[in-house]
């Protein structure tokens, strides 16, 4: 009997359960009394459980109805993925997006645009990684990606388009104990003060940047991989270095890093960098690619975008 179940039977069930009567539900899904009952019968006969008590005024759910409850609503939800799903592949929808994003980039975002994706196409798998440096276009360029987002001016090539979204502030920093920090001197530090330093920097885990440095003063370097260990590594006064200012703004505002004014990395050490969404030019993007588009471009600039 349990094959002659049908999804409007567990529709009904959900709706009666929602609304606390079977005048109420069938007022929502726009039937009549009578076939509301007789809906929830029948599925009662097909599971051999009551589900609903109705000694009393109002119907009940008994403890087997809100264990198969949570089945039936387990079920809808599958089924109505399924649907999505099936109009998107209608739509030429892609299975999946991909996006590689570079680690100076700010989260925030990037979740409104994703979030504007998940409304539009919820059955769309969605694979996000963030990397430094070149990695974004690189990863890009050999297909790894749909989208990238890379941040400054170096990361350009000829079949990759990119689109200007937010410029990213970039500071120079040490933790509040470091000797830079802790300067009596106002002013600028001076580079040779900066040279008696351990500089820790990010290192470009592509070939795109072999032999170049990206605002290197010091002659002793650490170099890392990620923004994430960059970041301890300077709070714990290891050395000073350049972050992103959105990564940065509390351990300034509760005094565990403090601003260096470098003047060779930007006027008061600070300088602002863009980023750019990119996307290969020879690959047309799909509609849930167009989405996260301009997911991004309405929440950084302020105002609608077409997909």
């Amino acid at each position: 009997m349990l094959d002659a179940l049908t999804l409007d039977q567990l529709r009904v069930l959900v709706a009666v359960a929602e609304t606390g009567s079977f005048r109420s539900a069938a007022k929502r899904i726009r039937r009549v009394q009578s076939a509301v009952s007789h809906a929830i019968a029948t599925l009662e006969a097909q599971l051999g459980v009551a589900l609903f008590d109705r000694s009393a005024r109002r119907p009940a759910m008994t403890p087997e109805g809100r264990a198969l409850l949570a089945d039936a609503r387990a079920i809808l939800l599958r089924v109505d993925a399924m649907r999505a799903r099936a109009r998107g592949l209608g739509e030429g929808v892609e299975l999946s997006v991909s996006l590689v994003v570079d680690t100076l980039f700010p989260v925030k975002p990037l979740a409104h645009a994703l979030r504007a994706l998940r409304d539009a196409y919820p059955s769309v798998a969605v694979h996000l990684r963030t990397a430094p440096l070149g990695e974004p276009l690189a990863a890009l360029r050999d297909g790894r990606c749909t989208l990238a987002i890379t941040v400054g001016e170096e990361f350009r090539e000829p079949r990759i388009q990119l689109e200007a979204l937010s410029p990213i502030p970039f500071v120079a920093v040490a933790a509040a104990d470091h000797p830079l920090a802790d300067r009596e001197r106002p002013g600028p530090v001076d580079p040779a003060e900066l040279a008696e330093h351990l500089q820790i920097v990010l290192e470009d885990t592509t070939a795109r940047t072999a032999g170049k440095d990206f605002g290197v003063l010091s002659p002793g370097t650490w170099r890392v991989a990620g923004q994430d260990i960059k970041h301890v590594m300077i709070r714990e006064g290891l050395g000073w270095g350049r972050l992103p200012l959105w990564a940065v703004e509390e351990d300034l505002a509760r005094g565990r890093l403090r601003p260096l004014d470098v003047a060779a990395l930007g006027r008061h050490g600070r300088v602002d960098l863009e980023a750019y969404l990119a996307h290969r030019r020879d690959q047309a993007l799909g509609p849930a690619a167009r989405v996260l588009r301009a997911g991004l471009l309405s929440h950084l600039h302020g105002a609608p975008t077409r997909a």
